[in-house]
């Protein structure tokens, strides 16, 4: 959910029967206070929060593969633990990702054995393993 008052996290909680939720932030001090009141927003009205993903969490330059945080690191990855929530995993910052999802054609389905997809996938497993899916 997007970040700001939780009036719609609320409403959907109160009507929508739900195994649980996924807080998804980017890694940044701010990003983080809203992350915290939608989690405990969540565990005031007994939905299970299934784990964190940092989201943008590093961006790899297509050209010399240099490695940025520009979002700051690890703030998902030390916020969950504060909360003692699981970790599920990092998705990087990478236009592709934008491009094919506002076309309709998410990374997993365009390209299922790129790094990104793999990221995806792996957090996917998890949150099927905690609500009792199989990944095949």
């Amino acid at each position: 959910m997007p970040p700001g008052t939780g009036d719609t996290q609320l409403t959907i909680s109160q009507q929508v029967i739900l195994d649980g939720v996924v807080i998804v932030s980017t890694p940044q001090d701010i990003a983080l206070v809203d992350a915290r009141k939608g989690t405990n927003m969540f565990k005031k009205v007994d939905v299970p929060i299934l784990g964190m993903v940092q989201n943008m969490s590093l961006f790899v330059c297509p050209n010399c593969q240099h490695k940025t945080h520009i979002f700051g690191k690890d703030g998902v990855i030390k916020t969950s633990q504060e909360m003692g929530i699981d970790y599920l995993g990092d998705i990087p910052l990478d236009a592709n990702i934008c491009e094919l999802s506002d076309l309709g054609k998410p990374i997993v389905v365009t390209k299922p054995d790129s790094f990104n997809s793999e990221c995806y996938k792996e957090i996917a497993k998890k949150v099927m393993s905690k609500v009792g899916l199989k990944f095949d």
